[in-house]
């Protein structure tokens, strides 16, 4: 069985993208409001990033995606402004872990193949995450564990707890 995960157009970044360039640290000096900071997401190495950006992003990036400091709103910036899924080489422990507790999708996988502006899908099947594109065959991105999938399902940690009044 497939289910697709999240979906969107795909916007091309490097290696060692920090959480300082996701919102620069002077924006967030008066807010870390989300839905205010979106706006400036990767202002300092691409400009005019959010304004051309689709409704529906996914984010593909190299190696280290998320270093830098652990400020949560790195990841909900991301949402705010539209981003359903980053896919990257590696991720940071702590960006990974502010997305898993905010509910988005981070996918570990090779996807230079892709180019800006294309379809990509991030899609389970049987357990098995997979990038699919217009670009070549699916590539296979390994497992996630029943219980990462059910949190993200809830939209992250806090949501999940509350629904299931606490872990099993």
């Amino acid at each position: 069985m497939t289910d697709t995960l999240a979906s969107g157009s795909a916007r091309i970044l490097g290696d060692d993208i920090n959480t300082d360039y996701i919102v620069p640290s002077h924006r967030k000096k008066e807010t870390i409001d989300p839905d205010v900071l979106r706006a400036f997401i990767f202002e300092d190495i691409v400009p005019g990033f959010y304004d051309a950006m689709e409704v529906e992003t996914v984010l593909v990036a190299g190696t280290n995606f998320g270093c830098g400091s652990a400020m949560e709103v790195a990841v909900t910036v991301l949402q705010a402004a539209g981003v359903k899924a980053v896919i990257a080489k590696s991720f940071s422990r702590t960006f990974r872990r502010n997305a898993l507790n905010n509910g988005l999708l981070l996918c570990e996988a090779d996807a230079s193949f892709l180019e800006d502006g294309d379809d990509v899908a991030v899609e389970l099947n049987d357990g098995v995450l997979c990038i699919q594109s217009s670009r070549r065959a699916p590539v296979n991105a390994g497992a996630m564990p029943d219980f990462m999938l059910d949190m993200l399902s809830y939209g992250g940690l806090t949501n999940y707890l509350v629904a299931n009044g606490g872990f099993e």
